[in-house]
Formats: C-alpha cells, sequence, structure tokens
C-alpha cells in the first residue's frame, strides 16, 4: 500500500498554512503531510521535518528529487533532520528555525514501518521482533519477552495495550520461553491464538494487536515522548500559533486530551477541537488503516 497522510485536509484546516509560514513536522515519516504544508506556504514558507528513523530519513532524503510538488527548491524550504521530537527545543536552536507559526505530530506508524521495515511491527507478517524506531536503542521485543520478569510483562500488556488477559498471555510466554527462544512475530502470534478465547475481539481488531501495541510503546518509551514532546511544542510555538496531534490509540489521546485541557485552564492554550476529529467513512474507505485515528487541536494564546 503507498504512504497516505492521514487526516490530511483536517490537519491543513486546522494548521492553516499561509504565504511564508514556518511549520514543523515532527513526525515527518514519508512527507505526505510536509507536502501539502510546503505547498501552501510558498514561496518562501519552510518546513522543519523531523524523522527518529535513520533509514526512513535516508529514503526520504534519497526521493526528495521526486517530492510531489511542483516548482520547489528543496535545498532553501525543507530542513531534514534525523532525530526524535523528544529533542525538538534543541533540533529548533541549533537550525535557528523561527518563528514557528505551526507544529504537526502524526503519533502513528506509516505504511513503510508495517511492510518494508522488517522489524516486526505486523503481526501480519514473520520477522524479528525488534519493535524499534531508532535501531539504535538497545531494548527490543524480543529481550522484554524472553527476559523480562512475567509480572513486568502483565503489567505492561495491562497499562499499554489494555489487554483483559494479560495475565494468561504472560504466564504462556513464560512456558514457551523454557522450550526456545521467542525471537519471530509468528512465535508470538502463536502463543497468542493458543491462549486466548476464539473470536476475541474479532469485530473491532485482530487478537493480536493489543500485545504488539503493548510491546512496541514500551520499547519506544512511547508515551513519555509524547507528553515531553508537546510539551516543548507549545513553548516553541508563536502566539496565535497552531498544533495538531494525531493519535491511534486511547492512551496518547488522554495524554493529548489531559494536556490540552490543563494549558487551557491558565490560558496558554485555546483548544480547537471540542471532541476529537475522526475520519469521515470514504477515507476510512480508502485507507483502512485511519480507522482509529484521532486529531485534536488548539492554537497557542
Amino acid at each position: 500500500m503507498a504512504h497516505v497522510p492521514v487526516l490530511l485536509k483536517e490537519v491543513i484546516d486546522y494548521l492553516n498554512p499561509q504565504a511564508n509560514e514556518n511549520f514543523i513536522d515532527a513526525t515527518v515519516g514519508e512527507g505526505g503531510h510536509t507536502a501539502a504544508i510546503l505547498e501552501r506556504n510558498k514561496p518562501k514558507g519552510k518546513v522543519l521535518g523531523i524523522e527518529m528513523d535513520l533509514e526512513l530519513y535516508q529514503k526520504l532524503k534519497s526521493c526528495m528529487a521526486e517530492f510531489p510538488i511542483s516548482n520547489f527548491q528543496f535545498s532553501n524550504r525543507l530542513i531534514l533532520v534525523n532525530d526524535s521530537y523528544i529533542n525538538l527545543k534543541k533540533i529548533v536552536e541549533k537550525n535557528h528555525f523561527k518563528p514557528v507559526h505551526g507544529i504537526l505530530f502524526d503519533l502513528g506508524m506509516c505504511s513503510w514501518h508495517l511492510e518494508a521495515s522488517r522489524r516486526g511491527f505486523s503481526y501480519l507478517k514473520d520477522e524479528p521482533l525488534d519493535m524499534r524506531f531508532n535501531p539504535k536503542n538497545s531494548l527490543t521485543a524480543a529481550e522484554i519477552i524472553n527476559f523480562w520478569d512475567i509480572e513486568k510483562i502483565e503489567k505492561i500488556l495491562k497499562e499499554f495495550g489494555e489487554e483483559r488477559y494479560a495475565r494468561r498471555i504472560s504466564l504462556a510466554i513464560k512456558e514457551m520461553r523454557k522450550k526456545e527462544k521467542i525471537i519471530g512475530t509468528h512465535q508470538l502470534v502463536d502463543i497468542l491464538k493458543r491462549v486466548l478465547p476464539k473470536n476475541y475481539d474479532k469485530k473491532r481488531m485482530h487478537f493480536a494487536t493489543r500485545t504488539f501495541q503493548a510491546l512496541r510503546i514500551t520499547v519506544n518509551n512511547e508515551l513519555q515522548i509524547i507528553e515531553n514532546g508537546i510539551k516543548q511544542a507549545i513553548k516553541i510555538l508563536e502566539p496565535g500559533g497552531k498544533i495538531t496531534v494525531i493519535s491511534f490509540h486511547s492512551l496518547e489521546d488522554r495524554i493529548v486530551k489531559n494536556l490540552f485541557r490543563e494549558k487551557a485552564k491558565i490560558k496558554e492554550l485555546s483548544i480547537l477541537t471540542k471532541k476529537p476529529i475522526s475520519p469521515c467513512s470514504e477515507e476510512i474507505r480508502n485507507n483502512p488503516r485511519s480507522r482509529s485515528a484521532k486529531l485534536r487541536a488548539a492554537e497557542k494564546l
């Protein structure tokens, strides 16, 4: 499946890029949202695009010549950085990137991670249990599954996967790893298939979704990074600047909602979305992966 940026129209509507304004795409991925912003903020508006994954960053760098923007000079309008938005303030200072009129966080995985990264993000492929967005980090999903205490595995499945059968799964992992090392995604899926009830959550999601989510969040320390990154973004924004955040599960959305409310109470932000914006039925039909996306937006006062 080709990369399709989620909630693209809504992101552009809330960010509302104007000629010559500067924006940050804190999770540039395959560049879909960035391309749309650059179409709107020309001739001199810039985008600072941050991508933590070195392989994805290099992929984007190499295909910049084919970026879907007419008459576009990359050298002076798009600044690409291989880093994490946990370092947002430092990245902005290092690149002397100001003023900043809008910041986007798309917290979902891009298609490339699921389809081409070969790092075990998808339960549909038999790949190594890695799940690192940044391969320089030492912790992998396989290390958690094979070496962490069972109580600790149960805890992350409950907290980060909201998995009601966390105890059952963790005990099954304990038994399996006595026999063999669990190194591949299909080994883990087989364990889940064996211990979870038949038709478990079938209408809502694949039975492995919650476990894979919990492992990925833990490996990449995602929830702590989100809160820290958004707090930095609010400080960086110019008054009147917009921040938009797309989340893909309730844990992420709760962090964004609570943070926006907290900042609204002290008159630092004005919330633009009373309720999160979801994709329309047409977008979900064209891009099924967008179905769980939720967008929240705010303006700096």
